[in-house]
Formats: structure tokens, sequence, C-alpha cells
């Protein structure tokens, strides 16, 4: 594949960052790559691991002359990152960022973008429970879905970034922001919420040891503890900027709840049965759909 655009800039060194760009040096997709991250010592391991061909020490001069700048920071971040950027962005030049809430961030970020700048926010569907500039891998993003929200951005900028997600593996669908927040509180946001509310639960349980959670968890509540581990800055902006549809869908969720509580409470197997029923048919959905595998125990390699 050519080359999409001829310099990039990452501005946040984290999973998603870090893999965009192994991503696009696997696929010859992008020239030169510059990098900064806020803390000394990020930057300092960037350097050490070859993640970015020049990692710079302010966001600003990472972005002079780039076709292209991610945005890989918090979402609580975004605002102050593209003020501080603004007056080094090259005109012509396109914005993106990587969060997974998007009015929020539409509303901190585009008030600061200069005339000629174009801004496309983005989502991938992708993440593990790491974080940092070595937890970045080139197939993140194979056969995963990243979401583009155009936002009235010209239609070229907007083919175009779709064109280097799609070079990076990913497939893309186009999507208006306040629908992306509804559908992302479904399938990612209230989940996580509950991940954490389950493992908190687990820790108050005093009656349950400490090792017993440990050594007992081969079962539901280690997957729990798998999306528990993930970025707390990231989660705590992501449940800040996507209040009203993260309390709608929990909203849902806690009558739903209630719903069974009732059946168990009543002996009402069929309601049980039939529940149960429908959400094994989401699962075979989500297998069918290639985006998750159907071997058995997650498809995890057991040990030796």
């Amino acid at each position: 594949m050519s080359v999409i655009y001829e310099r990039v800039a990452l501005i946040g060194l984290g999973l998603i960052a870090s893999s965009m760009f192994w991503a696009m040096k696997r696929g010859g997709l992008v020239g030169e790559v510059t990098g900064y991250a806020r803390t000394a010592e990020t930057r300092a391991k960037a350097r050490e691991i070859g993640l970015c061909d020049r990692v710079c020490e302010t966001a600003a001069e990472a972005v002079e002359g780039a076709d292209l700048v991610v945005l890989a920071v918090p979402v609580g971040a975004m605002g102050a990152v593209a003020e501080e950027i603004a007056p080094a962005l090259a005109p012509g030049a396109t914005v993106t960022d990587v969060g997974s809430v998007k009015r929020a961030v539409i509303e901190a970020v585009a008030p600061h973008m200069p005339e000629g700048v174009h801004f496309v926010p983005a989502h991938p569907l992708a993440g593990t429970e790491q974080s940092g500039p070595t937890a970045g891998f080139a197939a993140l993003f194979d056969n995963r879905w990243c979401l583009l929200v155009p936002e009235g951005a010209e239609e070229a900028a907007v083919a175009r970034l779709e064109r280097l997600w799609q070079g990076m593996g990913s497939m893309t669908e186009r999507m208006d922001a306040d629908h992306h927040d509804l559908v992302l509180a479904v399938t990612s946001h209230t989940p996580h919420l509950i991940a954490y509310t389950m493992v908190g639960v687990a820790d108050d349980l005093r009656r349950v040891t400490d090792s017993e959670v440990v050594k007992y968890s081969a079962a539901g509540f280690r997957d729990f503890t798998r999306i528990a581990a993930s970025d707390p800055v990231m989660w705590r902006d992501v449940f800040l900027t996507n209040k009203e549809a993260t309390l709608e869908i929990l909203g849902r969720f806690t009558e739903e709840l209630f719903a069974l509580q009732r059946a168990i409470r009543l002996g009402d197997g069929a309601h049980l049965q039939d529940y149960f029923t429908r959400t094994r048919a989401i699962r075979r959905g989500i297998v069918e759909a290639g985006q998750d595998t159907d071997a058995p125990d997650f498809g995890r390699v057991p040990k030796r």
C-alpha cells in the first residue's frame, strides 16, 4: 500500500498510539512518525524501544509539519492538548483522536481547531488491559472496528483517514457522535462499570478471603478482573464525559437486575431460562461476526 500521510504526530504514547505506530510501519502507510508523551519517563522509554522515528520534548514541536495529528490522551485532557498544539498545526492538516467518547471530545477540541485544519474524530474498538508505550503491537487493530465521526469534516479528509485505519487492519464505519456514545455505553462503558463494581464487591466480602478470590477465579470473576484492570484515568474520564448515556443504560441494567432478582426469589425458572437463552444468542452473534473466538476457555492457551 502506498504512503497515505507523509508525517504523523502521535500525542500520547500509550497502548493505542504505540500500536498505531507499529501498524503504520508494518503496512508502509506513513513516512516519518513523531511522538510526544507528557512524562519524561515515557518519552525515554519510547526512545529506548524505538517507538516513533522522533520523540519530541513538547506537543507543539511534535505536530510541526505533520499532515496527521493523533490525540491519544485521556478524554479529559483533550481540550488542553488541542489548545496547546493549535498554533503549531500545519494548514490542511487533519487532527483526529482515539477517545471512546465522542460528543465531549468534539466539544473540547473543535473550538481550538484553526481555519483550514480538518478535525475527524475516531474511535478504534480495540484494546487490552495493558497500558503504556511497551503495551502496543502491530496486530491490535486487525479485524476490529474503527468508528469515524465526520461531524461535517471534508469528505477527502475523512476518506483519507479511513484508508489509514483500513491499512492498519481495521474495518471502518461512520457514525453520528451521540449515537456512538449510546452504542459504547451499552457495549463498553457500562460493562466496565459493572466489572469494577463486581471486583469491588469481592474486595468487600470479607467472608471470602483474599486467597480464595485469587485461587478460585478461574470462573467468571477472573474475566471481571481483566476488564477492571484497565487504565483508571482513562475510565474515570469516560464516565465523567459520557454521563447521560451511561446513566441511561445503567438504569436499564438496574431494572433488568431487579427482574432477575424477583425471578430467583419466586423460583421462576422459566423466566431465567428464557432470559439466559436470549443472552446466549448475543454471544453466538459476536463469535459469528469474527469479534471473538468460540475456542474453549475464550481461546486461552493452557499453562504447561
